[in-house]
């Protein structure tokens, strides 16, 4: 009995130090794909913006975006309309990172866009927080994330996948694809009642509210960390 207890102690040791390893080596990862997003302390950025939402109808148009470290992000459209995304919906994920206020688990390995990544849950430690859990699918090699799926209190669930191209040294992506439940999801000022007619439609049928919807950004080119006043947020 004494030999079987031992083992079985010597099992549980070997678990619990597997299970801290691999803790330790998701810090790891997330630690380097921030230090990558930290280099960017602002940038202001060209490009254009699709929305696909079934009872809405908004026409693709340029856009500039500005961000400044740590949490500040505006969308500006051709037409002067800002877009201001509210609480943890966000197209940059740059607000992830504000604090160490979280825990890292590994959750896997699997592929996006046939590229290898490694899977690790972000679990906010403040009970406040707005994001319950953000999973992360990373590209190890360039400290890339590649994709995330956001379950949040006041907007749902939603994800976003990434594509990069000439700024992935600075983690700064060429096309963002932001996909949400149209039940859940909060459409942002400046896209909820931006419509091409100018007037506000008739109510949406139930089935067209438990939709997906899409916002899609392709950028042009990013003007990296030349400054940008706090005010210009406000």
């Amino acid at each position: 009995m004494q030999a079987i207890i031992k083992t079985l102690i010597g099992i549980s040791i070997c678990i619990l130090s597997a299970l801290h390893t691999t803790a330790q080596e998701a810090d790891a990862v997330i630690k380097k794909v921030k230090d990558k997003l930290a280099t960017v302390k602002d940038y202001q950025a060209d490009g254009v913006m699709k929305t696909d939402v079934s009872f809405m109808k908004i026409p693709e148009s340029k856009v500039v975006i500005y961000y400044k470290n740590p949490d500040k992000f505006r969308i500006k459209k051709q037409d002067g309309i800002a877009i201001v995304p509210k609480g943890g919906a966000n197209v940059n994920l740059g607000n992830l990172f504000t604090n160490d206020n979280y825990t890292a688990v590994p959750a896997g390995k699997g592929t996006v866009a046939g590229i290898a990544v490694s899977i690790i849950k972000l679990l906010p430690l403040d009970e406040k927080s707005d994001i319950v859990v953000a999973t992360l699918y990373i590209d190890e090699k360039q400290s890339l994330i590649r994709k995330a799926i956001m379950t949040t209190r006041s907007n749902g669930t939603y994800e976003m996948e990434m594509s990069y191209g000439k700024f992935a040294n600075w983690g700064l992506p060429d096309k963002v694809v932001f996909s949400f439940s149209t039940k859940d999801y909060k459409l942002p000022k400046g896209l909820a009642f931006d419509y091409d007619t100018g007037e506000k439609p008739q109510a949406a049928a139930a089935s067209d509210k438990d939709q997906k919807g899409k916002l899609e950004i392709t950028y042009s080119n990013y003007t990296v960390n030349k400054g940008i006043a706090d005010s210009f947020f406000k």
